[in-house]
């Protein structure tokens, strides 16, 4: 099944999804080190985003967020992609800057479909998500 929504970062990623239905702060929420959620009581803390498809509705915090998200680009510790309900600009700056696929505005009955553990693939230059299985 293929899902329409609109490219913000280009490039192609394919994952499982790990899915969050919390904001998330990439300053101070993820270790840029290992790529562990770290955020006290966040509904993903002490899961690894590293190779993942990170699902979540929007960013929040610091502008310094997007330089974290390159720093887990260049640790190799980055999401494979990244699905948002609608990317803000700190999410859609550091997944450009990082070059991590990012594609948002699937509409809620869209978003409903992906499950935590389910393989997709993100294109994020056409937009598009291919959900594999159900």
């Amino acid at each position: 099944m293929i899902v329409k929504g609109r490219a913000i970062s280009r490039g192609v990623g394919r994952g499982k999804v790990l899915l969050s239905k919390d904001a998330i702060s990439f300053l101070g929420g993820v270790d840029a080190k290992t790529g562990v959620v770290i955020e006290k009581g966040h509904c993903l803390e002490g899961k690894c985003i590293a190779g993942r498809v990170l699902v979540f509705p929007r960013g929040k915090g610091s502008t310094v967020g997007s330089y974290v998200m390159l720093q887990l680009a260049k640790n190799r510790k980055a999401p494979a992609a990244i699905i948002n309900l609608e990317a803000e600009p700190i999410v859609a700056v550091g997944a450009i800057i990082s070059k991590i696929p990012l594609v948002d505005k699937l509409g809620r009955d869209h978003y409903a479909l992906l499950k935590d553990g389910m393989e997709v693939k993100v294109d994020g230059k056409k937009g598009e998500i291919e959900i594999f299985g159900k």
